[in-house]
């Protein structure tokens, strides 16, 4: 088997999700199977590990942890890569950033792929205090997981977590340990005295706000005990000022990292975003009973009164009394390791990796089945087809510049946008009666309140709605609060009994755009949302990451030019079945060539012009009505044609 690894972490920044990595690798090359890594770039990164060649994607360094770096490298970068290497299986190694680019090329490959859920981001973001981004990430990592093939989650409690997100084709994979590193004989007394104290209390991990480190404060003056930290991170200073009687030994790894763990008599953890849990695993191996917050991964991990203690999320008062319970009783202590001990001795990293490998072969099973409903239905599996009419006779669409048409001049001047072609090629059927209530700069309260009730009076069969880009490039955005608006919108045109066409907002594939990925990401992931509870197609245009090439962007690079709108109307034309329509679409692409234009006619006729409306608080579309507000007939003949009875 081929597996490619693209992971966002890597050496030699060495951390749960490098750790799995490497035992991932040494156990494909111990049973012949080849590997390639694809990781950010960082100083002092190998060449190659475990027979597998690591192929470094240029990176930034996360603000605040100066050793860990991000990936920036596009989704076509990594496209390039894994077509080179020809993969069977992509496994996504924690993924977020580099992850979703993974996702997306293993998509455009059609090559099934594995996400691996280690990293809880939404918990991360919430604890950083930065609580109005908990929801993007919380919706990216859903709309991730939505997109692999399957989704590994490490404990029950994670599996919940992505469940109440929408992520389906869950399946358990834990970690394994390194039983023969990490072992009661690494025990070391005279590092122990060094240390002090009669009972040592150890923690291990990094020393960062989302850790709770400070929460240990509440062992302080524990008699006869000595705390004893491990790790380091950004928070390590003002942790030693909070914990002055505390013994840092900073980051430890290998065999120094075995015994200072061995040479505990109880681990602490209480970190409550933890989606596993390692460094428990690891205690239990080497013979040391664990008290962690009954949150997350520890409650698969932690046998309450067998191998250790759970307390009360948030309740430091509990977790002290735990500790002390243990920390005056050397017989529970001896028995609670031993049986920690019993525990993980069948969770070798061998038969853990043996059973990736068996979720590799069922993706690759389940990769098949979804190639094979997509050549049938020509829509995405996971979104719902809905009963398709034999022909539309009504079709009505919904939206701003972009359904209006801007940057896609017909030869008489007038505006022909996607909907446009589409109604066009849904005409070719039999003939339609389209209207097109888009107007440019408009927002989802624009299509929500006047467009729709305009639609809902011309009793539409068929509607299509593109909106949203112009409220998430705003300053600030409630995107659940835009989603649930755009859903009741939803929710009245179906109940009419039409069909609704949802198209997930896009960006070009251009650096400037890239602040705002993750609001455009959360939004379309709420549209899933919205089209399987409702019943409406979806149309997920990151399913075409050939849309953001530039080719497909008007010379203001904010619309889509004439190719781009062909390339939409087309696809939309694929998913509503219109016969031929991808033949047509590379036809018609044939036929036309794409005119650029230079920096300076951009800054004067676009860029200058959208800054003096903002300063004055004008848009675009001030003024402007619809082009269709009323049905047009298209057809054999042009000459307009009464609107036919609804049928019952």
């Amino acid at each position: 088997m081929r597996v490619a690894i693209v992971t966002e972490s890597f050496l030699p920044h060495m951390n749960g999700v490098t750790g799995s990595v490497l035992q991932i690798l040494r156990h494909l090359e111990r049973h012949g199977h080849d590997a390639h890594v694809i990781a950010p770039a960082a100083n002092g990164m190998p060449q190659d590990m475990h027979g597998a060649p690591i192929e470094a994607i240029p990176s930034l360094a996360l603000p605040g942890y100066r050793n860990v770096r991000v990936g920036t490298s596009p989704a076509s970068r990594l496209a390039v890569s894994l077509r080179r290497f020809r993969p069977d299986v992509v496994h996504l190694a924690s993924p977020f950033a580099l992850g979703w680019r993974g996702a997306l090329a293993a998509e455009r490959l059609e090559v099934a792929s594995v996400a691996a859920y280690q990293t809880d981001v939404a918990a991360y973001t919430e604890r950083y205090r930065v609580a109005a981004t908990t929801g993007i990430a919380q919706t990216h990592i859903a709309r991730l997981h939505r997109r692999a093939t399957l989704t590994l989650a490490p404990s029950s409690d994670s599996a919940r977590q992505l469940e109440h997100l929408g992520v389906d084709r869950i399946r358990r994979w834990g970690r394994g340990v390194d039983a023969e590193r990490f072992q009661p004989a690494r025990r070391d007394e005279s590092l122990r005295a060094r240390w002090g104290g009669e009972v040592v209390i150890g923690y291990v991990g990094r020393l960062a706000p989302e850790k709770q480190v400070e929460d240990l404060v509440a062992l302080r003056s524990l008699p006869g005990a000595r705390l004893v930290i491990v790790g380091d991170g950004p928070s390590r200073a003002r942790l030693q000022a909070m914990l002055p009687d505390a013994v840092f030994l900073g980051h430890l790894d290998g065999d120094a990292l075995a015994t200072a763990v061995a040479s505990f008599d109880v681990f602490v953890h209480p970190g409550e975003s933890e989606t596993f849990g390692q460094t428990l695993q690891e205690a239990h191996a080497s013979g040391v009973p664990v008290v962690a917050t009954g949150r997350g991964g520890p409650l698969d991990l932690v046998r309450m009164g067998i191998d250790g203690w759970l307390y009360r999320p948030g309740d430091l008062d509990d977790l002290r009394m735990r500790v002390a319970d243990l920390a005056g009783d050397a017989r529970k202590r001896r028995a609670f390791g031993e049986a920690g001990h019993d525990a993980v001795q069948e969770r070798s990293w061998d038969s853990v990796c043996g059973r990736l490998l068996e979720h590799f072969d069922e993706a690759r099973t389940l990769k098949r089945v979804d190639t094979s409903l997509r050549a049938r239905r020509s829509i995405r599996p996971e979104t719902p087809l809905p009963v398709v009419p034999a022909r539309w006779q009504r079709y009505i669409a919904l939206g701003d510049s972009l359904t209006e048409g801007l940057c896609d001049p017909a030869p008489d001047g007038a505006l022909r946008g996607w909907a446009d072609r589409l109604a066009l090629l849904l005409a070719s059927r039999g003939g339609l009666h389209y209207a097109n209530l888009a107007i440019r700069s408009k927002r989802v309260a624009d299509v929500c309140g006047p467009q729709l009730d305009r639609a809902l009076q011309l009793r539409p069969d068929l509607v299509s709605v593109l909106i949203g880009a112009n409220d998430l490039v705003k300053h600030r955005v409630d995107i659940p609060a835009l989603a649930a608006e755009l859903e009741r919108a939803i929710v009245r045109l179906r109940a009419t009994g039409a069909t609704v066409v949802l198209v997930t907002p896009f960006l070009p594939g251009r650096r400037a755009a890239a602040i705002y990925t993750a609001r455009f990401a959360a939004f379309a992931t709420a549209l899933g949302g919205i089209a399987a509870r409702t019943g409406s197609v979806l149309i997920d245009t990151d399913l075409h990451p050939a849309l953001r090439e530039r080719e497909h962007w008007g010379e203001d690079l904010v619309h889509l030019s004439s190719s781009g709108h062909r390339f939409l109307a087309y696809r939309a034309g694929e998913i509503l079945g219109v016969p031929h329509a991808e033949a047509l679409g590379a036809l018609d692409a044939s036929l036309h060539e794409q005119i650029d234009i230079g920096t300076g006619l951009w800054w004067s006729r676009h860029a200058l012009p959208w800054v003096w409306r903002r300063l004055h608080g004008r848009a675009a579309g001030d003024g402007r009505v619809a082009k269709h507000d009323d049905y047009v007939y298209l057809g054999r003949s042009t000459a307009q044609r009464g609107v036919p009875a609804r049928r019952g």
